[in-house]
C-alpha cells in the first residue's frame, strides 16, 4: 500500500464545535501525520498523509465530523506525498 498526502476544506458549522480536536483523534487513531487549522472564512482545512486506507477514512470521517458540527461541503485535493510531518496538530 502507498502513502498519500490530501488537502480537505471542509464548510459549514465547522468552527466552535471542536472539529480539530475531533480531526486531530482521529488522525491519531489512523496514523495520519499532518495539521487541521481554522480559516478565516469560517471553514476547516486539513493537511493529511498517511497510508491511503487511512487517507480515505480520514476524508469520509471528514464529510461528517464530530456530532456538534453540520457538514455542507467537502473539497478533497490530493498531492504528492512528502513525509514532512511528524505528528498530527492543531495549528492556528
Amino acid at each position: 500500500m502507498s502513502n498519500k498526502s490530501v488537502q480537505i476544506f471542509v464548510r459549514g458549522r465547522v468552527t466552535g464545535v471542536f472539529f480539530r480536536a475531533a480531526a486531530q483523534r482521529e488522525a491519531r487513531r489512523l496514523g495520519i501525520t499532518g495539521w487541521v487549522k481554522n480559516r478565516n472564512d469560517a471553514s476547516v482545512e486539513i493537511l493529511a498523509e498517511g497510508g491511503e486506507d487511512s487517507v480515505k477514512e480520514l476524508v469520509s470521517w471528514a464529510h461528517h465530523g464530530p456530532s456538534a458540527a453540520r457538514v455542507e461541503h467537502v473539497d478533497v485535493r490530493y498531492r504528492s506525498y512528502t513525509g514532512e510531518f511528524p505528528d498530527f496538530r492543531i495549528v492556528e
